[in-house]
């Protein structure tokens, strides 16, 4: 979870000083606020930790090869959020949104701290990208994807002039 918590970190430093309505404002019709990136990674967080929990309990066991999650951080590529972590135009605070970021965050440190490597190594699910992914390479992976959407919300900061 040091990937995780260092990314954090630094999300959380990215916006520290941001008021609510910056935050709300799309640099473009076509891009995301910096509360709609805040949203898609909680979400995100939240979904990951809820998964490993139901694999974790699951009888059923998949072992499968690593794959370079390391990627993620490549903008390069884009790529089209799933449904369930698409964000909302609807008005949040930065407030708000960080409680919701702590409590995934907290959830996801709760389900690491609970699994052991052996269980975490032998099951797994599929990623939309990578394919089938163990959960050892999921926690990590949360971590990545936070650090490819600090690189977005420097940007939009940038298209905001700030």
């Amino acid at each position: 979870m040091e990937i995780n918590d260092q990314a954090r970190k630094e999300l959380l430093a990215q916006v520290e000083y941001l008021t609510d309505e910056v935050i709300n404002r799309q640099p473009a019709e076509d891009r995301w606020s910096i509360k709609q990136i805040l949203q898609h990674l909680y979400l995100m967080e939240g979904s990951v930790a809820k998964t490993i929990q139901i694999k974790l309990a699951a009888e059923d066991q998949n072992i499968t090869i690593d794959k370079p999650i390391q990627l993620t951080v490549d903008r390069s590529n884009k790529i089209e959020a799933p449904d369930f972590v698409t964000p909302t135009l609807e008005y949040s605070t930065l407030h708000d949104l960080k409680s919701k970021l702590t409590a995934t965050h907290s959830t996801l440190h709760d389900v690491a701290e609970n699994a052991t490597e052996d269980q975490l190594a032998v099951k797994s699910y599929p990623h939309p990208v990578f394919g089938e992914m163990s959960l050892t390479q999921w926690l990590p992976f949360v971590g990545y994807h936070e650090q490819r959407h600090i690189e977005q919300i420097k940007e939009v900061k940038q298209q905001l002039g700030i």
